[in-house]
């Protein structure tokens, strides 16, 4: 493992804590660390994922807290190198004989493919809690594609060790 601890988060990371184990009312202070960690240029995420978040979670105290805390971490993925890259992982998608196409179709219309192309991209490390899965065949998880491409990726929880945090 590289020593590089730049993160791009996948939307499950936002969405699991602030359903389940770290909600805004029981552990504000992981919030606290994502966004001093954004400041500090360990954490980011993508365009793709504020999207995603702001389409299912209207206007409750998750996207609240994307909009006016985190926004401005948000990377945008129009760029040319972003883009060839993303090009490049759609087309082993579409190759992989394994999955179903309409497991094809939908990773080309989610942020997965483009969290990964940005992480490929700028060397950062997903952070995604989804697992990898040799025989899936329904969905692409973001797992497989890292592999493929030699994308680093861990959990939450990973992340917060190798950035030092504690929560407390």
């Amino acid at each position: 493992m590289s020593s590089n601890n730049k993160f791009v988060l996948d939307a499950n990371v936002f969405i699991e804590a602030y359903n389940r184990y770290y909600s805004f009312d029981i552990a504000p202070s992981f919030w606290n660390a994502l966004f001093e960690h954004a400041k500090s240029g360990n954490i980011i995420s993508i365009d793709r994922v504020k999207q995603e978040i702001n389409n299912f979670h209207k206007d409750d105290e998750l996207s609240k807290w994307i909009n006016n805390n985190f926004a401005q971490w948000f990377e945008p993925t129009d760029k040319e190198e972003v883009i060839d890259t993303y090009r490049k992982i759609i087309t082993w998608a579409v190759n992989q004989n394994q999955y179903l196409d309409i497991a094809k179709n939908d990773f080309a219309s989610v942020a997965d493919s483009w969290l990964v192309a940005f992480a490929k991209t700028y060397n950062f490390i997903v952070v995604t809690h989804e697992q990898f899965n040799a025989d899936i065949k329904k969905r692409i998880p973001i797992p497989n594609v890292c592999r493929a491409f030699n994308v680093q990726y861990v959990n939450t929880f990973e992340m917060l060790r190798r950035l030092n945090i504690k929560l407390g």
